[in-house]
């Protein structure tokens, strides 16, 4: 799927960041989708109070999704008093919202990708190896994985393991590279400074009304 993953999150804030972030999420949405874009809420943390998000994981869709989503990067200020708490002269919350990676990859394994020579390896029983070239390095092209294997006397039982070896070391680096990505996007949490916003928004103000004995 084409696009961008735009991790919004209230961070370690008090409860109004998670307000904001509800908030700014929605006013996104709304200028995303005046300008032909597409969004969709990939997943949700909720917060202590109803409608309100710890953090929101959007994807925007659209031939300049890109660009939008850059707008909306970095410390995001909401403007306005808090709804929870009377009095309080503190009007500005911050969120951050970062880019973020969100599929874990899969690196694909057809026995057609991979090289598999015959070569000579030393070790135990190693004159007979040597002469008869059982051991095999086996080269996975796409990745340049290379493993060498001369644990059987048959080259293609030492053909049979190498692949085993290649495919089982390429998963687990897509392993490692998930883990990474994860780590990644739980860090965003642990980003927001206050303070410096790229945006700050404010609550709509309604429109006058009509004049008494107007329509």
């Amino acid at each position: 799927m084409t696009g961008v993953h735009l991790l919004m999150s209230a961070g370690r804030g008090p409860q109004e960041c998670a307000w904001a972030v509800a908030e700014l999420a929605a006013r996104l949405e709304a200028e995303a989708a005046g300008l032909g874009l597409a969004t969709r809420r990939v997943q949700t943390v909720p917060g202590d109070h109803r409608s309100t998000y710890r953090s929101v994981l959007l994807h925007i869709g659209g031939a300049d999704a890109g660009r939008f989503a850059a707008t909306w990067t970095g410390t995001l200020c909401w403007q306005a008093p808090s709804p929870y708490r009377t009095g309080a002269g503190r009007r500005n919350w911050y969120v951050i919202a970062r880019p973020c990676d969100l599929d874990a990859p899969s690196t694909p394994f057809t026995e057609a990708d991979v090289d598999v020579v015959p070569c000579r390896t030393g070790g135990p029983g190693g004159q007979n190896r040597n002469k008869v070239s059982t051991a095999v390095r086996a080269t996975h092209r796409p990745s340049g994985l290379v493993v060498v294997v001369d644990t059987e006397r048959q080259f293609g039982q030492n053909r049979r393991l190498a692949l085993d070896l290649l495919r089982r070391r390429l998963g687990e680096g897509d392993a490692a590279a998930g883990r990474a990505i994860e780590a990644a996007r739980w860090h965003i949490h642990d980003e927001l400074v206050r303070g410096d916003p790229v945006r700050v928004e404010r609550p709509v103000r309604p429109g006058p009304g009509p004049l008494p004995g107007r329509r």
